[in-house]
């Protein structure tokens, strides 16, 4: 008995879809074009010419991050324009910690069944956060898998390439004693720490669509989907006028956890926690979550999402280059000697 021919739409994937979101984004990543861009979406491989840049010595450096859990709260509301922001700044944040300005950025966004008005969104929020950080969205996969994920869910991930001068790399050598910390102020919980806020959520009885009783105005989905802050140009502006030592992403394990990976040994970051004002966000978390400040300190940035080690002679300098670029700062502690290393809260 001849079978009716069975197509890879009748096994749930639709090739149509797909090739219809290439078009609608493609006018997107072209908004991002920048010096090196070769050619457009939508080839085997995104090309890139380094040649193109003013680089004389560049050392390349490559990071790669994904959105977590935050995911579920922006397929929960139905706002999917501004995911994307998170998904490069958890990139681009961790590339200019090394001194590095961001050329170009790949995405991949996995889904069960493509809905393609969707996924542009999506893309769209990635084109933004592209525009924010100044590289090149180069490129990108889209994979429907259908049995792999549930109805209305996707995933993301993304990848990002910078160039820095081989003098310049960061952390620079000579973090010591006296040495002032600077931290400069995050737009929210970022994204990171997200599977314990939809816990304190879920504890607190309250629903996505609720008043947010952490922001006047704005209900519980709309305060927590307030995308990550991209530090890029701030940052590389500081690093051009000179003092910068060294730079950390505060993401997950917070301040505790971030700050030592860029110290030297026999030197402890010790930290004045009441120096700088915290979102309300956090003070209703610490009392949702009933955890200890010294956990929290590990698990949410806090309100400070980037930290900048300066010389105590460059910090009102540094410090003013930042708010020129836009940021809000607090000078937050002191480098001080101490063989334990880490962080010390005062």
């Amino acid at each position: 008995m001849t079978q009716t021919p069975l197509t890879y739409a009748d096994a749930g994937v639709d090739i149509e879809a797909g090739n219809t979101l290439v078009e609608r984004i493609k006018p997107l990543a072209k908004a991002t074009t920048r010096a090196g861009v070769m050619g457009g979406i939508g080839g085997f491989g995104g090309l890139f010419d380094l040649k193109e840049t003013p680089y004389v010595d560049p050392i390349m450096v490559s990071a790669t991050d994904g959105v977590g859990t935050k995911l579920k709260i922006a397929q929960s509301v139905g706002k999917h324009d501004t995911i994307g922001i998170d998904l490069v700044a958890m990139c681009v944040n961790d590339l200019v910690v090394q001194g590095a300005e961001p050329l170009f950025f790949l995405d991949y966004f996995a889904t069960g069944e493509l809905a393609v008005e969707e996924a542009e969104q999506v893309v769209k929020g990635i084109a933004d956060g592209c525009l924010q950080a100044g590289c090149a969205l180069l490129g990108g996969e889209t994979a429907e898998m259908p049995g792999m994920y549930g109805v209305g869910e996707y995933d993301l991930a993304g990848f990002s390439v910078g160039a820095v001068e081989r003098d310049e790399v960061l952390p620079k050598a000579g973090v010591t004693g006296g040495d002032v910390l600077i931290g400069i102020a995050s737009s929210g919980v970022h994204s990171n720490g997200f599977s314990l806020v939809r816990k304190a959520m879920e504890r607190a009885g309250l629903s996505y669509t609720d008043a947010a009783p952490f922001e006047e105005g704005k209900t519980v989905g709309e305060a927590l989907l307030e995308p990550t802050r991209i530090y890029v140009k701030s940052c590389l502006k500081a690093i051009e006028i000179g003092g910068v030592k060294a730079l950390a992403h505060i993401t997950g394990g917070g301040l505790t956890e971030n700050i030592p990976r860029i110290l030297p040994k026999g030197v402890v970051a010790e930290i004045d926690a009441t120096s700088w004002q915290r979102p309300s966000i956090f003070n209703w978390l610490e009392m949702a979550t009933n955890l200890p400040p010294e956990e929290m300190m590990k698990t949410f940035n806090m309100g400070i999402g980037m930290v900048v080690i300066v010389a105590e002679k460059d910090a009102e300098k540094v410090m003013g280059a930042l708010e020129a670029e836009g940021e809000s700062v607090s000078q937050i502690g002191n480098i001080v000697l101490g063989a334990e290393g880490g962080v010390r809260y005062a």
